[in-house]
């Protein structure tokens, strides 16, 4: 997803385990198991699913897979070598939640992002919120280059400012998403848009002005979507605004001069500072300007009557590590105004490490490989190419649980087979974005998916962004739709003799 995403893996070099006694139909045994429990778990959990047992229904589907391994002859120490690899390549990300975690805390006792719902409420009109949102969170993406840092700094915000406004928490997260990943997407700092034409063979350039093609309608249906829902949307929230604005202001000290600590993190990111060092700062900016801008908020959150340096001490590690909240006036505030810390973050580890044990067996069994060979076969057209890399791509992102094997993989299987068909490599790597990474965050174990629905309001959204990510949905259709009608489809350039 990104050169400076909070990703830190970028895994060109990925091995690809091929099994030639491993036949398609045994390769899907696994899919189709965990697929059927997964969605019988979801109708008895409902959106409870995700906060533990669709982590274990994940363990189910590798134990599955690892039986077909173990009929075919694929060994417990490769299958358990292949895990230990999937788990380790997720280890940046893992301490980046952790970050988050820390990161949210401190902004929310400091008033940072009390701050900007504050001012967000008077600036942004009900009518044009979720057009609004698209637009800021796509200029802070290509900024970045990151939709997980525009998730964890600005998301949050616009998702709370919606909350108070009335507009559904959904909606307000698929328009976040929807701006981040379009960001994301067409940033050259983003390490999704360097992984695709790297291994496609093409060049960034060329690949991001060949992506702008399919991506910049894209974003334009997007937006006049939200527009559309926003002049039908029933406000309910806007008569209140003035009572929210008075309970903010009498929980907190706002104050502009908040802005500067998310402004300090997103230069920090420009600036190429690795993302782990500038959640981290971000996180003791944080705790920093709590201290400065919120003393009594710091000493009762420590169970002190005032603040001294130990409770000073207690009060930032409570709000880093474990829960918090901050009462105001508001009954409707106080939900908002609550954060888990890094604490709050260990469920979607746990999804995250169970989904990585499910795609390492798939892997090492060959199921991946065999399903992306058997996907290619079917590639007789070149309709039917850019399909079957489509294909490949969603089934990679459900499979694997990773965004960068949904890349990679397909990526290193189908490359020769547009170079055969006289393709040039920016239709593979712009067919690998279009539906490779946008689509992971619609996958709900996936490890983009498992984030943003955490980091944006906890695991009830994962389901309830899904339908409102409307750029995310609509870009492998996009790209379907150029090669179904010939649009753009570049060829190979001959050498002259």
């Amino acid at each position: 997803m990104e050169s400076k995403d909070i990703k830190p893996r970028v895994p060109q070099d990925e091995h690809i385990v091929e099994n030639v006694e491993l036949n398609i139909w045994e390769a899907l045994i696994p899919v189709f198991a965990l697929v059927g429990m997964l969605a019988y778990n979801i109708y008895v959990f409902g959106d409870d699913a995700l906060s533990g047992s669709n982590q274990f229904i994940l363990l189910m589907g590798a134990a599955a897979a690892a039986i077909v391994g173990f009929y075919n002859k694929v060994s417990y120490k490769q299958m358990l070598s292949e895990v230990a690899e999937n788990v380790k390549s997720t280890t940046g990300a893992l301490l980046i939640l952790l970050m988050v975690g820390a990161l949210a805390g401190t902004w929310m006792i400091s008033g940072v992002i009390p701050t900007m719902i504050y001012y967000g409420l008077q600036i942004l009109n009900p009518t044009i919120f979720l057009a609004a949102c698209v637009i800021i969170c796509a200029i802070i993406s290509i900024a970045t280059g990151s939709s997980w840092t525009t998730s964890a700094t600005v998301g949050i915000a616009l998702v709370g400012i919606g909350e108070t406004l009335g507009i559904s928490m959904g909606m307000t997260a698929g328009a976040v998403l929807s701006g981040a990943y379009f960001g994301d997407k067409m940033s050259p700092l983003s390490d999704t848009t360097n992984l695709a034409p790297a291994m496609a063979g093409g060049e960034l350039f060329d690949h991001i002005r060949y992506m702008s093609l399919t991506t910049i309608p894209t974003i334009v249906i997007t937006l006049i979507i939200f527009i559309i829902i926003g002049l039908n949307l029933d406000i309910t929230g806007t008569p209140q605004i003035q009572d929210k604005l008075g309970a903010i202001d009498g929980a907190f000290n706002i104050s502009p001069w908040l802005f500067l600590v998310p402004v300090l993190v997103i230069v920090m990111i420009v600036k190429k500072t690795p993302p782990l060092i500038a959640l981290l700062l971000g996180a003791l900016f944080g705790g920093a300007a709590a201290l400065i801008a919120q003393p009594d908020i710091v000493a009762k959150i420590a169970g002190a009557d005032s603040l001294t340096f130990q409770s000073a001490y207690k009060g930032i590690m409570n709000a880093m590590t474990v829960d918090t909240a901050v009462e105001t006036s508001s009954a409707e505030l106080n939900d908002l105004f609550t954060a888990g810390g890094m604490a709050g973050m260990l469920g979607t580890i746990w999804l995250i490490i169970c989904a990585m044990v499910f795609g390492g067996v798939m892997d090492a069994i060959g199921a991946l490989a065999r399903i992306t060979n058997s996907l290619l076969s079917l590639a007789t057209t070149t309709f039917g190419l850019f399909a079957s890399t489509v294909a490949s791509c969603l089934a990679l992102n459900v499979t694997a649980s990773d965004q960068y094997l949904a890349l990679v993989v397909p990526g290193k299987m189908f490359k020769k087979a547009y170079e055969d068909k006289g393709l040039a490599p920016e239709n593979l790597s712009r067919t690998l974005e279009d539906s490779g990474t946008v689509t992971s965050v619609l996958v709900p174990w996936n490890t983009c998916g498992a984030y943003h629905s955490k980091v944006l309001f906890g695991y009830a959204g994962a389901t309830a962004y899904i339908p409102y990510a409307f750029f995310s949905i609509l870009s492998p259709f996009m790209t379907l739709l150029f090669a179904a009608f010939s649009i753009k489809i570049k060829q190979l350039k001959t050498k002259s003799v």
